[in-house]
């Protein structure tokens, strides 16, 4: 038994859907059940693959609150239908900057930025491996912030220190990266139809009965 563990990158793979609704003609693909969708994709790593686990990382917008609390609600929401699904997450921060400049006038700006989501994955990536927790990795994202860890897992591989594993990405939609393709080849490509494919029922339903409905905007 191949046991295969996905590592999540929210706001990578939000994106993706993004552009995959775009080019779609407007399609509903945020309302992903990301459990399904990698589920469906265990035939490509091998033929005895077995879901050992799914881990979604990603950080709740709460400085838009005031001005937008309805964004920060929805993303709690869909983050609990994952978690209905078995699905375990580890949320990060956003951190504000003051230091944003633009290059060509020299303007600065306050904002706010993702932080510790990369970092984050590559220690759980190295603690799958370290601690034989599965044999296949795969990585939805195509952040190439993502290569250094993966190297360094490889690099473990190779010498021996842990048992031999295989480390892979699911490339998203408009997320295709030749760097990280060149770093574990055996990687997959995501279309567009597969968000649309694997989207939660409206409303969802958890298991103690509650209903959670798709945002009109989804």
């Amino acid at each position: 038994m191949n046991r295969t563990v996905f590592l999540i990158d929210g706001f990578n793979l939000y994106w993706s859907a993004i552009n995959a609704s775009t080019d779609l003609g407007g399609q509903s693909t945020k309302w992903l059940n990301i459990h399904a969708l990698c589920s469906s994709s265990l035939y490509a790593i091998s033929k005895d693959a077995s879901l050992q686990g799914i881990f979604y990382f990603s950080a709740l917008a709460e400085h838009l609150e005031a001005k937008n609390p309805g964004k920060v609600q929805r993303h709690r929401d869909f983050i609990e239908c994952l978690e209905d699904t078995g699905i375990k997450k580890h949320l990060a921060k956003f951190k504000h900057k003051e230091d944003n400049q633009c290059y060509n006038c020299g303007h600065t700006w306050p904002a706010h930025e993702e932080k510790e989501t990369d970092v984050a994955i590559a220690a759980k990536l190295l603690d799958l491996v370290v601690t034989d927790a599965c044999d296949t990795v795969v990585l939805m994202t195509g952040d190439t912030d993502l290569a250094p860890g993966v190297r360094t897992a490889q690099k473990l591989i190779a010498d021996k220190v842990v048992t031999e594993k295989d480390i892979r990405f699911a490339l998203p939609y408009k997320r295709h990266n030749n760097i990280l393709r060149e770093i574990a080849p055996k990687s997959l490509r995501m279309g567009k139809e597969r968000c649309a494919k694997y989207q939660f029922p409206d409303p969802y339903v958890l298991k103690n009965g509650r209903k959670i409905a798709k945002p009109s905007s989804w």
